[in-house]
């Protein structure tokens, strides 16, 4: 009987905690113009470098504002495909910039690391199929 109450006082709490965390309207806007700010600044401070390390940057800049945007979609509107969605735009923005990383090699280390982020992506990609959603 004392597991019972346990479970249903943890489950409760839970339960609210869900419901604390959900955003309004008009905190999701906010939100959503600091990320796209915060992309801003990360791309202006892109334009500082040179070659491939620019687009290095700026790979990083546009991931890090996706995967921003799909957490908050999930934070603004939790389900499975928004869960989902941030776990692909994780996996995407990875292989973006591992596969501009190697821009840098030549021949056979180049060829390499265009496997390795290639394998890393489809992990990536299977782990993201193997989830139950």
């Amino acid at each position: 009987m004392k597991k019972h109450l346990l479970m249903l006082a943890i489950a409760s709490t839970c339960f609210v905690a869900g419901q604390a965390s959900a955003m309004t309207q008009d905190e999701y806007k906010v939100a959503k113009e600091k990320i796209e700010a915060d992309y801003k600044v990360a791309k202006a401070q892109c334009d500082t470098l040179k070659d491939n390390a620019k687009d290095v940057c700026e790979k990083e800049a546009k991931g890090h504002e996706n995967v921003a945007k799909a957490e908050l979609e999930q934070q603004y509107k939790p389900s499975p495909a928004h869960a989902r969605n941030v776990a692909e735009e994780k996996v995407k923005a990875n292989y973006e910039v591992a596969k501009e990383k190697c821009d840098d090699l030549k021949s056979d280390a180049k060829s390499a690391c265009e496997k390795q982020a290639k394998a890393d992506e489809a992990k990536g990609k299977a782990e993201i199929k193997a989830m139950k959603m």
